[in-house]
């Protein structure tokens, strides 16, 4: 079988040094559509560096790429996979405190979990980051890798959660640039289908699309500006599942539930994001924002 769980669960942690600046920070924020406009002062906290804000969904593209360059998973002992049947299927990261907007850091990946969901594996990448001052986050990726199910194993979770209850209490429209997925590939994700229009007719696509974790970064930013005040620091967790693809030069509409949470010191939020111009087509789901 390409994939053998057994010997990709037991494989050793892999351990790499991350670092990042100001600028890999601003780079991120205009790549996810943060200075619009651009004197606007509540934009400006993303993009100037006297005030600089670092927006959590950072996290994914921190050091090298992060968990968009990482690799980590995909060759590893016990995977063997064409590239070309994977699928970023879920995301989730939790952070342990405010994310500094300059550092360094030890990343340590691993293979947590590979569940067989008969036509296809499912398989969970655990990153954990500390610096000198102790945990900084930890991040979940679930790939999606079909046909290597069928193996016997554990089926897993749904990621599939009830729908919020009753009409939004914000809905957010973002206009997605033309130009936005060029841009925010300089971030580390280098993935040809989203920008060679051949590479993306190859894939069965009309033309490239976005990232999608360019539009987990623009529904958390939506969040944070509209519920949180602005406050990046407030966010302890964010998970999504990509449900759809959304394209540059159309509008990303982000619909949002604020609910009380489990205590009085925190909260959370429940989103969803489609694409207005194909019918609200669902690009995110299942996504919840969890704060203080």
């Amino acid at each position: 079988m390409p994939i053998d769980a057994v010997r990709a669960l037991a494989a050793a942690p892999r351990e790499t040094r991350l670092s990042w600046t100001r600028k890999d920070v601003l780079l991120y924020h205009l790549g996810i559509g943060a200075g619009r406009p651009a004197t606007d002062a509540a934009e400006l906290r993303y993009v100037l560096e006297d005030r600089l804000r670092v927006l959590p969904s950072f996290v994914t593209v921190a050091g090298d790429g992060g968990v968009a360059g990482e690799g980590a998973g995909l060759d590893a002992p016990g995977v063997d996979v064409d590239l070309t049947a994977v699928l970023h299927g879920a995301q989730r990261i939790g952070l342990h405190r405010p994310l500094p907007s300059a550092g360094e850091a030890t990343r340590t990946s691993r293979i947590a979990a590979v569940y067989d969901k008969g036509k296809a594996a499912v398989l969970v990448l655990r990153t954990e980051a500390a610096d000198a001052d102790g945990p900084l986050w930890t991040s979940d990726t679930q790939l999606y890798v079909r046909g290597e199910g069928g193996f016997g194993g554990e089926r897993g979770p749904s990621p599939r959660l009830p729908a919020p209850g009753g009409p939004p209490a914000h809905v957010v429209d973002r206009g997605i640039r033309e130009d936005q997925a060029l841009l925010y590939r300089l971030s580390g994700d280098w993935n040809p289908l989203h920008a060679d229009p051949e590479f993306a007719a190859l894939a069965g696509f009309d033309r490239p699309i976005l990232h999608g974790l360019c539009s987990y970064g623009m529904a958390l930013k939506a969040a944070v500006d509209t519920v949180l005040d602005g406050d990046t620091g407030r966010v302890r967790s964010y998970a999504t599942r990509f449900a759809g693809v959304v394209y540059p030069g159309e509008t990303l509409r982000i619909r949002l539930w604020p609910e009380p949470g489990e205590s009085a010191a925190g909260g959370r939020i429940r989103l969803t994001a489609s694409a207005v111009e194909r019918d609200d087509a669902p690009v995110l789901a299942d996504t919840v924002v969890e704060h203080d």
